[in-house]
């Protein structure tokens, strides 16, 4: 039997507890809403080749909800970087206890230079890019 290619996006699908205020959130962050109908209780964002789903979910717990998504960018460390400080330019804070906020980017023992993104409703964005092989 012969193998089907899996092409196409991957888009993970995340709770919201007020979809207009996630639209807002994402909104400075680059995303615009490719569907949504107020009262319809979904949400798709996009923002070029990334797509983030969001289902109603008003009773969120934005301390203790537990889903994530990793982006995996293309074009190595500084592409992580550049994505950092545009977002957080965008005023979001550094503070390990707000919410939201941006983790600064690190270099991971597996390969990877990422940060992370936790929304106002606690989902958390882990962005990153492979590090580049160095030569020595």
């Amino acid at each position: 039997m012969s193998r089907t290619p899996l092409t196409g996006r991957l888009a993970p699908i995340m709770p919201g507890r007020d979809l207009a205020a996630t639209v807002s959130f994402y909104g400075r962050l680059g995303f615009a809403a490719e569907a949504h109908q107020p009262g319809d209780g979904y949400l798709i964002l996009v923002r070029d080749e990334a797509e983030l789903h969001f289902f109603h979910a008003p009773d969120t717990d934005p301390l203790t909800t537990a889903h994530a998504v990793y982006l995996r960018l293309d074009g190595g460390a500084h592409v992580v970087d550049a994505l950092h400080a545009e977002w957080l330019a965008t005023g979001l804070s550094e503070d390990p206890y707000a919410t939201p906020r941006l983790v600064e980017p690190d270099d991971t023992v597996y390969g990877m230079r990422e940060f992370a993104l936790v929304d106002p409703d606690g989902n958390l964005l882990r962005i990153g890019a492979v590090l580049e092989a160095t030569e020595g």
